[in-house]
């Protein structure tokens, strides 16, 4: 474990002083910047020939890799989905009297790059002496707008500190770009047209086989000592590529600022046949509400955003910042504005594990958006399941399933299944649960009953549907089991009776009849036009489902009394985490993956994720006999696995356990724990890390109607306060040593559950 501890620990900002090229791709994942649309890694803007990873991406856009395999099974995906690099829009080269600035070969005298969290703002600051002796002092504020998603910004600054001499500055738009992460360097870009004019031009670029298309336009003004210049420029155009080249006279210590504003337009949200000038459009009327205003606005917007859901921390200023990291990657990465778009796995801040929407979104992110957010955006995030129903019944049929069983992708970017390990692809099935689990956490937590009717009996119908096929009756067990899956815990595959698995199908024939009774017995009329689309046969699959529930084959040690993980598991050579070796870890980067599967080492929560899903199913002496066998078997090498154990310790009063586990989440990306931070950040553990806070030492849950708290304070804080929005109440919940102060700051009186006693708050 080289924890890279390189980052100044303050409560607002990402701060990086002193430049170290060989940690450039970190710092560059760290303070990343996007806006739910359009994203756009802290790569420099003047060339840069050191380590990088350049990486711009536009929402939605992907393109389907093919997938390369020896051999090919019935049923495989066609391809991999991959996350494009798209036009890198911030560039602007910089010559100094004919010199290429370029950190890469310049002596950095001093260097502070900034992530300001509170305000969605990147800044850099730095002062260079090039090869022959020319101190320049750069000055970059940058930003991608919160309030008009379309639209990027920058105010470049250079001052020239020993010298007068002549800048010249070189603002371009380049779509020619490729994926770190492609097969043999291939491109993913295809030309459609360029235009440059004297301080503006476009690129319009179409992704092969996917023909999405993407026009990236450009406008910039120039400031000597902020009194604006004119200026002619020479323009170039290549393939993909244009960009306007400005001599600029500069006295010592006169400062020469270039504005540019930067739009990404994608064919998903408008016609190819204006696409260009609409593009063009965008910069032109940002030019003209000028850079100040429009980053006082873009403030403003994230202020507002904070106020919902910032977490404060007193008394840990690294606990303080890892939060608010967490948060501001994800309210940057989805803003529920798109039904259309999800929460990829590294959101805006790399290519890695391309494709876009996970169990992850259903099982981790749902939460935080519910809390946080309006009630709206995680509508939208179950609608986008939805609007995939017809795919998953499409995914599940070319694997053999029939009458409408609809199996939900492992990774998607349309509904289509486009990943491409067999094991986790065809066997970790249980993601087809989670799906099913958001809608029951959706309407437990809003009480939106409505949306069974509009949208949720229908998924869960064909959610049940899978379950009820996937299934076979044993004869020598007189039950019903599941063959050939793979759990949450990855480093298991290809095993029977997974107990996680079997439970939430159980559960979900449950909860898929009591949603369909819902309708029927609410909008009799929705109900038939509901049996006629899917020509369900109550009697007869409700009794198949019945049945199934009553006999499900759930595997348990009776001498240890816990539910086991799956049915051999005791069969393993059992060994402890703590008895390992150091050197051996991680499992997944020392270890051959044949070793792995014949261990007893679990990547994460399994058993236990169960518990946390159903925990109200359990008896807390349950949870703590499962929790005291599994969790010291878990190596945790999926981010997704310290939370789970947080909120569960949290709930059994195991409040060190809990504290060293939230650790592990809380500052995972900025302490570069898993020494993968270069390849962007991994946004959807971020929202774990939020639940470890707020489910987990609040001990927020939702029951019977009403918000019920059990808040512990960990001993390294002072104190801590977060915000929840329950039902139109902003509820704000303020821990401290000997007490809780909860606050109603708006919404009607409403009477909440604290330490099991009821307290009514009456409205501020």
């Amino acid at each position: 474990n080289s924890m890279k501890d390189y980052i100044k620990h303050d409560e607002w900002c990402v701060i990086e002083r002193g430049f170290d090229p060989e940690l450039n791709e970190v710092s560059e994942s760290l303070c990343s910047i996007g806006n739910g649309r359009m994203g756009q890694r802290a790569n420099f803007e003047e060339k840069y020939t050191g380590k990088t990873l350049q990486g711009s991406y536009v929402a939605g856009v992907y393109y389907p890799d093919k997938t390369r395999v020896g051999w090919w099974k019935n049923g495989y995906p066609e391809y991999f989905a991959k996350v494009l690099n798209a036009a890198n829009w911030i560039g602007i080269d910089v010559e100094i009297d004919g010199e290429v600035l370029d950190l890469a070969l310049c002596e950095v005298l001093d260097f502070e790059r900034i992530l300001n969290m509170k305000e969605g703002v990147l800044y850099r600051n730095c002062t260079v002496k090039t090869a022959t002796g020319k101190v320049v002092q750069l000055n970059s504020t940058r930003f991608c707008s919160i309030v008009n998603d379309e639209l990027g910004a920058i105010k470049y600054s250079i001052t020239p500190i020993n010298f007068s001499g002549k800048i010249t500055i070189t603002p371009y738009v380049d779509a020619d770009v490729k994926n770190k992460d492609s097969n043999y360097d291939e491109k993913f870009w295809s030309e459609v047209m360029e235009k440059v004019k004297r301080r503006s031009g476009v690129v319009v670029a179409e992704t092969l086989k996917t023909k999405f298309q993407v026009a990236t336009a450009m406008r910039f003004d120039l400031y000597v000592n902020n009194i604006r210049i004119d200026f002619d420029s020479i323009q170039v155009k290549s393939e993909k590529y244009i960009s306007c080249h400005v001599d600029v006279k500069v006295k010592q210590n006169e400062t020469l600022t270039v504005y540019k504003f930067g739009a990404n337009l994608s064919s998903e949200n408008h016609p190819i046949t204006d696409i260009a000038e609409q593009s063009l459009m965008v910069v032109k009327k940002a030019q003209k509400i000028g850079f100040d205003v429009l980053l006082a606005e873009h403030i403003a917007a994230w202020y507002k955003k904070w106020e919902r859901s910032d977490i404060t921390i007193e008394g840990d200023v690294a606990a303080q910042q890892g939060i608010r990291f967490n948060i501001f990657h994800m309210m940057q990465t989805y803003t529920g504005e798109d039904e259309r778009l999800n929460i990829g796995p590294k959101g805006f801040t790399g290519e890695k594990y391309g494709g876009s929407t996970y169990w992850d979104t259903e099982a981790y992110c749902l939460p935080f958006y519910l809390a946080t957010a309006d009630q709206k955006v995680a509508r939208q995030l179950l609608v986008y399941r939805y609007k995939h129903l017809q795919k998953a019944i499409e995914n599940a049929a070319k694997l053999g399933f029939t009458d409408g069983a609809a199996l939900y992708p492992m990774v998607t970017m349309n509904g289509e299944e486009c990943h491409n390990e067999w094991e986790i692809t065809f066997e970790e099935i249980h993601r087809n649960g989670a799906i099913a689990y958001a809608i029951f956490d959706y309407i437990r937590y809003t009480n939106d009953e409505a949306y069974l009717i509009e949208y949720g009996a229908e998924v869960l119908l064909g959610i049940a549907r899978f379950w009820a096929q996937r299934v076979h009756f044993s004869e020598r067990k007189g039950q019903y089991v599941m063959h050939g899956v793979t759990g949450p815990n990855e480093y298991d595959n290809n095993v029977s009776n997974n107990w996680y698995t079997n439970y939430i199908a159980k559960w979900c024939l449950t909860y898929a009849k009591q949603a369909l009774e819902y309708v029927r017995v609410s909008d009799i009329f929705s109900y038939e036009i509901l049996l006629e689309k899917t020509k369900f046969d109550a009697k007869k699959e409700y009794a198949k489902w019945d049945d199934i529930c009553a006999k499900m084959f759930l595997p348990y040690d009776e001498k240890l009394n816990i539910w086991l993980q799956q049915e051999d598991y005791m069969d393993k050579e059992q060994i402890l985490v703590k008895d390992l070796d150091e050197k051996h870890r991680p499992l997944n980067q020392k270890w051959s993956w044949d070793r792995i599967l014949r261990s007893c080492f679990i990547k994460q929560a399994d058993v236990l994720q169960g518990m946390y899903f159903f925990e109200d199913d359990f008896s807390l002496e349950d949870i703590r006999r499962n929790f005291e066998f599994y969790e010291p078997r878990t190596v945790h090498e999926s981010s997704l696995s310290p939370c789970v154990h947080v909120i569960l310790a949290a709930a059994l009063g195991m409040n060190e356990k809990a504290y060293e586990m939230y650790l592990r989440t809380a500052r995972l990306d900025l302490d570069d724990y898993n020494n993968d931070t270069e390849d962007g950040l991994h946004i959807t553990s971020m929202a774990g890390t939020w639940m470890s806070v707020v489910k987990g030492f609040g001990g927020m849950r939702v029951k019977d109607n009403m918000v019920h708290f059990t808040p512990f304070l960990p001993k390294q804080w002072k104190g801590f306060a977060f915000k929840v929005n329950f039902r139109n109440n902003v509820l704000e919940v303020n821990v401290r040593e000997n007490e809780t102060v909860i606050t109603n700051i708006s919404g009607d009186d409403i009477t909440i559950i604290l330490n099991g006693k009821p307290l009514l708050l009456k409205k501020k």
